[in-house]
């Protein structure tokens, strides 16, 4: 691969933002240079922002293009494509494709096999298909019977890198509030009152039996073949207590101040959406993201359910002067980066891999700004 000069660039650094230019030769980054370059050939960003790539350790985006609407499936590679290309206009480089297993309603796309699913992330990636590398982050949804059956496929997968364990069962964590959990089940599940009803007393049966037996699994197999382990959804002391315990690394989504406060005294990195950002608060009435933040509690952002709200989410916390850019910009690169053990990407440094976004702003009449992904480059080739 030749060498690539990016300038008239401002090179979003670890610590400052620096007009210069950046040099790329073999898939790294081999120098950094301030101020303009006498170079006359190179690709010439008019005066772009230029980030590392971003890093995405959970999106549900590729569950949501392989079931587009609840009871329609959509075949596999399409699907992929689909996702793949959408997270890489987000500035997405590497992502983590939140697979979640185990589901009490049949039919649903978590109540089934995942394993066409892998053979279509395999085969694109071996074919060079694929804008953005692909990892699997397995969500495990405690109470579900099937949860354990469907996890067989992932056994021992190259690309499983995280799990987290997950427990929706109405009335606690991310569904505390029960008039909030019926207005998400009735509205976009379709659900009737009295299938909600229904479902909550049910939901709580499987949550006895199977949420404990379940929970030990999981957390031995992530301890034997070390697989990085999330809790997700802390809602109390005791929630963050009980993750430190088994080995959590990271607290995703935490539900109120008191249960991400007590995540950083134990040293778990805290992980919020970006939609939470972007929108102003949590869509479940939960805590909100600018509140950790500000409470310096925010480490990790995570675009879940919308792959463009990173940078939504990055501007936002800037605007509203709660994180300079520079730092932002780590909570979408370096920090989940090296939260997932990737020590080679995440930010813009000489020898790490030269994933690269050209980032346009554009000045709004309200007075904010909307962020523009113009190109982007994994390992200096050029994805879009």
């Amino acid at each position: 691969m030749s060498a690539s000069i990016f300038k008239n660039a401002r090179l979003v650094l670890p610590g400052e933002v620096v007009q210069g230019s950046l040099r790329v030769d073999g898939g790294c980054i081999a120098a950094l240079d301030a101020g303009a370059t006498s170079a006359l050939a190179g690709i010439d960003l008019d005066g772009d922002y230029l980030l590392p790539g971003l890093v995405e350790l959970h999106t549900d985006n590729f569950e949501r293009h392989l079931m587009p609407r609840p009871q329609v499936p959509w075949a596999e590679l399409p699907a992929l494509l689909a996702h793949d290309a959408e997270i890489a206009a987000a500035g997405i480089t590497t992502v983590f494709d939140a697979l979640g297993v185990g589901e009490a309603d049949a039919g649903g796309l978590r109540s089934r096999p995942w394993n066409r699913v892998l053979d279509s992330i395999d085969t694109c990636a071996e074919r060079r298909l694929l804008r953005a590398e692909h990892h699997l982050h397995v969500r495990c949804e405690l109470p579900a019977p099937n949860t354990i059956d469907l996890f067989a496929p992932f056994h021992g997968h190259p690309r499983l890198t995280l799990i987290s364990l997950m427990d929706h069962t109405p009335g606690q964590r991310q569904w505390e509030n029960l008039a909030q959990a019926r207005t998400y089940y009735t509205g976009r599940k379709g659900w009737s009152d009295e299938k909600f009803e229904r479902q909550v007393l049910h939901a709580a049966t499987l949550q006895e039996r199977y949420a404990a037996p379940h929970r030990a699994y999981f957390v031995d197999y992530c301890r034997a073949n070390g697989i990085a382990l999330a809790s997700h959804d802390d809602t109390t002391v005791a929630h963050v207590e009980q993750a430190h315990a088994e080995g959590a690394a990271l607290s995703e989504f935490p539900t109120t101040l008191a249960a991400a406060r007590a995540a950083h005294e134990r040293g778990l990195l805290t992980v919020m959406g970006g939609p939470n950002v972007v929108r102003g608060g949590s869509h479940s009435g939960n805590v909100a993201a600018t509140e950790l933040a500000r409470a310096g509690l925010l480490d990790i952002l995570s675009s879940d359910y919308v792959p463009g709200s990173l940078l939504g989410a990055v501007l936002r916390l800037v605007q509203g002067d709660i994180l300079s850019l520079p730092r932002a910009v780590a909570t979408v690169t370096r920090n989940p980066a090296r939260a997932a053990g990737m020590s080679d990407r995440g930010e813009l440094a000489p020898g790490l891999r030269a994933d690269l976004v050209q980032l346009h702003m554009i000045d709004l009449p309200d007075g904010t700004r909307q962020a523009v992904v113009r190109s982007v480059w994994r390992e200096g080739r050029r994805v879009l």
